[in-house]
């Protein structure tokens, strides 16, 4: 018998979306590292492929009836691969876990925090020992029975809900009711129910006035709707629901942000009078270790929390030994660069790179030894000095037996991989292929490879010079989670990069602060207000005036089903249905536009209800979908696909590239300009009909941003964007800022929060802050061009800035305005 031992995991005939019959050999027991332009296939390849297989074979091996019970994905589309170990996956998973989901549960570092004070925590004299379970605001034992263990208390008064008493009903006197058909429906049945909803809000009855605003009572009554000209409108059943009620109804279970926002203003929150915030029954309150209560303990920075931890030690055997457990599940935590975390933060308030490192610093504590780990960008959202803890991390799972295989676009993680995979050579229907597998050096005699000029320095870009600035925002005494008691100054006209380690305050500045200062002026002139705004986050806000429009550029998904996709989400389905409607054979027919949206009965196959694919169900295999059997993926019947426009249907043009979509739609202005915006950003190789759940967090963000370019421009518009290169390859990087600089070129102001230094080398401004992350953070550290940040003392971004300016650090000079620069580190700063 043979006892061969093949190193390699051998892949052959890939064909998984855009792979084109890989065949590729990848080395066990090494950092792999996959890279190419977005779109290429790398993540075909290393997720759709290797580890669909992996997981498609540990399912095998599991018993039929527990497969029931465990979500599967289908086998991916290769011939065969070989020498394939087990495999773990942490994606950047772009659904955020619930709200009570937190930094402790994702690591499991509140089940030992719990079982520490359960086991070893000092009771009162008297007192029974709890359970673990007890020390949890997420169990019916422990949760806080006023507050349900979410810590705060929600509620509304009569002046929220009625900010303007001398309006009647009719008049818009209840502010926090919906707008649109849906309030209407509220007054018409309160006038059924018989109040007057004409007399104004202060003049009615203080006994009928708490009932409308508070009751719980929903009562259902016959409207006869007011007859408009030319509309008939039959009497029906309307159910009335008090403002307090439809308040509190939205803020807890609408999906929607704008309408929990909308919400939230009508709503006082404030610690539970109970429990005080900490979330527990006041039997578990009364437990302490380290003189502390866990509600103190989980409050704390992890670094915060591992002093204490230390200081503690144990009285006893169950406490030394509780204790070095935690210490040893939070050190790789705090090495991946997330010590500023504490164990109570909510999972939604992080970002999808600070889970991923969650999740691998307890993958890192796992033991677990002959497995393949495929990571998804793990830099993602890293500044550049905690990349290199990162580095270190992974090299440790590599020491300790196990295959690293990365989807990376850092060329700092690149240069330290054993083995290279890049795949291209463009994105699409040009990609799909493999130029190399081997070692990165070797990259360098590859011709084709978009990854080699940025890996081995090649054609370095030319040094800008910083544009002047046109205004100034000033906000003053910042005050926000870590960031306290800052003055800065944002200057127009301009594009400044805002950098800083992890956690060090760049969110809250830019995407809460200054993004509400500038939402909240506009909501006031949207009321006609004449006090002023609100300030959100800070003292007060100047130059704001000069800013004619706000516009947030994020990661978030275009959408969160398949019936989204790239062409609903910019319009140009609307103008490519339009001319479907506006062919012979559609107004002979009397087909309007919506006859050939797939979401809509009408045109849409019915059979598949236009899904295009049907789920076939195998008991105890994984669930296989197939093409629909009566359309074929088409989505639509028969009688739509008869009409053709220069003889395609509208299933084959939703399936033409942006590329192809643009010299097939030649001559329609509405759709040059959507299809020019999109090749702009470098998305010409994704289908019109590519649905969003396909689409990665990096392409959203740039659809959204291709999709504000095609719009008109109006007077002086502020783009912010939270780190716009997350998941972009250095060539689409470029195109990226490319348009971002055609921006400002044009008069615009655009913000990014980034860590990528090539960009931040780029920008006109710098704002950087820390010097830590956390309680250590919070700070502007330096200001000014990217030549000054480069020469600031004190400044962890500094050194990387200076290499990617290809320029030594040197000490600031005179000309460097090195006074400005330590006055920001007190926090006054300017351009």
């Amino acid at each position: 018998m043979s006892t061969h031992h093949d190193p390699y995991v051998r892949v052959r005939g890939a064909r998984e979306h855009n792979l084109r019959d890989v065949d590729v050999d990848i080395p066990r027991d090494v950092l792999a590292v996959f890279t190419g332009v977005s779109g290429s296939g790398k993540s075909s390849l290393a997720f759709g492929t290797i580890y669909a297989e992996a997981q498609r074979r540990y399912f095998e091996s599991v018993a039929p009836y527990a497969r029931r019970l465990i979500h599967q994905v289908g086998a991916p589309d290769v011939g065969e691969i070989t020498g394939l170990p087990p495999a773990v996956s942490l994606e950047q998973r772009r659904s955020a876990p619930g709200s009570r989901s937190s930094v402790g549960t994702v690591t499991t570092l509140s089940n030992s925090l719990r079982m520490l004070f359960s086991r070893a925590g000092d009771y009162p004299r008297g007192a029974e020992r709890l359970d673990s379970d007890a020390f949890s605001p997420n169990t019916a034992a422990g949760a806080c029975p006023e507050c349900h263990g979410l810590g705060r208390i929600h509620r509304t008064t009569e002046r929220l809900l009625v900010p303007e008493p001398s309006l009647s009903i009719r008049e818009g006197a209840i502010a926090a009711w919906p707008g649109a058909w849906q309030g209407k429906n509220l007054r018409d049945v309160l006038d059924a129910l018989g109040y007057d909803v004409d007399r104004p809000w202060q003049e009615l009855e203080p006994a009928d006035r708490e009932w409308i605003l508070f009751t719980d009572e929903q009562p259902v009554v016959t409207v006869h709707p007011v007859r408009d000209a030319g509309r008939i409108q039959r009497p029906y059943q309307g159910t009335y629901m008090s403002a307090r009620r439809y308040v509190m109804h939205t803020f807890a279970d609408s999906r929607s942000r704008t309408l929990r926002a909308k919400a939230e203003r009508f709503l006082t929150s404030a610690p539970c009078p109970v429990c005080g915030g900490g979330r527990l029954r006041a039997e578990a309150m009364a437990v302490t270790f380290a003189g502390r209560t866990i509600a103190d303990l989980v409050a704390l920075p992890l670094t915060a929390l591992t002093e204490v931890l230390l200081e503690a030690g144990g009285a006893n055997e169950a406490a030394r030994l509780l204790t070095a457990d935690l210490l040893g599940r939070i050190e790789p935590v705090t090495e991946l660069g997330l010590g500023y975390l504490s164990l109570d933060r909510t999972a939604p308030t992080l970002s999808s790179g600070e889970l991923q490192r969650l999740r691998l610093a307890t993958q890192l504590r796992s033991g677990l030894f002959g497995v393949v780990y495929v990571l998804d960008e793990p830099s993602a959202g890293l500044h550049p000095a905690d990349t290199e803890s990162l580095l270190g991390v992974l090299g440790r799972l590599r020491e300790a037996g196990n295959s690293v295989f990365v989807v990376e676009h850092q060329m700092d993680v690149v240069r330290q991989a054993d083995w290279l995979v890049d795949v291209g050579p463009l994105a699409g229907e040009h990609g799909g292929r493999v130029l190399h597998s081997g070692p990165p050096a070797e990259l360098a005699g590859v011709a084709g490879s978009a990854t080699r000029r940025f890996l081995f320095g090649e054609d370095p870009a030319p040094v800008r010079e910083p544009r002047v600035p046109s205004g100034r925002i000033t906000l003053r005494g910042v005050d926000l989670n870590n960031v306290r008691g800052v003055d800065v100054v944002f200057p127009l006209g301009v594009l400044t990069a805002v950098t800083g380690v992890s956690g060090s305050g760049k969110s809250t500045l830019v995407g809460q602060v200054l993004a509400g200062v500038l939402a909240d002026r506009r909501s006031a002139e949207a009321a006609e207000e004449s006090a002023a705004p609100v300030v959100r986050g800070c003292a007060s806000a100047e130059g704001l005036d000069a800013v004619d429009r706000l516009v947030q550029v994020d990661q978030r998904p275009i959408g969160r089903t398949p019936r989204s996709n790239l062409a609903t989400y910019t319009g140009l389905f609307d103008v490519v249905r339009k001319l479907f409607a506006d062919t012979e054979t559609a107004r002979a027919r009397g087909y309007r536009a919506g006859r050939f949206s797939f979401n809509v009965a009408g045109g849409r196959c019915e059979t598949c209800q236009g899904e295009g694919f049907v789920s076939v169900e195998l008991l105890f295999l994984p669930s296989t979908y197939a093409p629909c059997p009566d359309c074929h993926g088409a989505r639509y019947n028969p009688r739509t696909l008869e009409v053709t426009l220069r003889n395609l249907t509208i299933a084959e043009v939703l399936d033409l590239t942006v590329e192809a979509a643009a010299a097939f739609l030649a001559g329609t202005p509405a759709a040059e300009r959507s299809l020019r915006a999109l090749l702009d950003v470098g998305l010409g190789y994704l289908r019109l009909g590519q649905p969003a759940t396909e689409l990665s967090g990096g392409e959203a963000q740039r659809i959204k941003l291709a999709t504000e370019l095609q719009r008109a421009r109006r007077g002086h518009t502020l783009y912010l964007l939270d780190e716009p290169t997350t998941g972009l390859h250095p060539a689409d990087v470029e195109v990226l800022m490319r348009q971002l600089h055609g921006l400002v070129d044009a008069g615009s102001t655009v913000v990014v929060v980034e860590h990528d230094m090539a960009v931040v080398a780029g920008a006109d401004q710098v704002i950087d802050l820390g010097p830590g992350g956390g309680d250590r953070g919070g700070r502007i550290v330096a200001t000014g061009t990217p030549r000054e940040v480069a020469r600031a003392e004190g400044s962890r971004t500094a050194a990387y800035l200076a290499k990617a300016l290809r320029t030594d650090r040197l000490p600031a000079g005179p000309e460097d305005s090195s006074d400005r620069a330590g006055s920001a580190a007190h926090g006054a700063v300017g351009p």
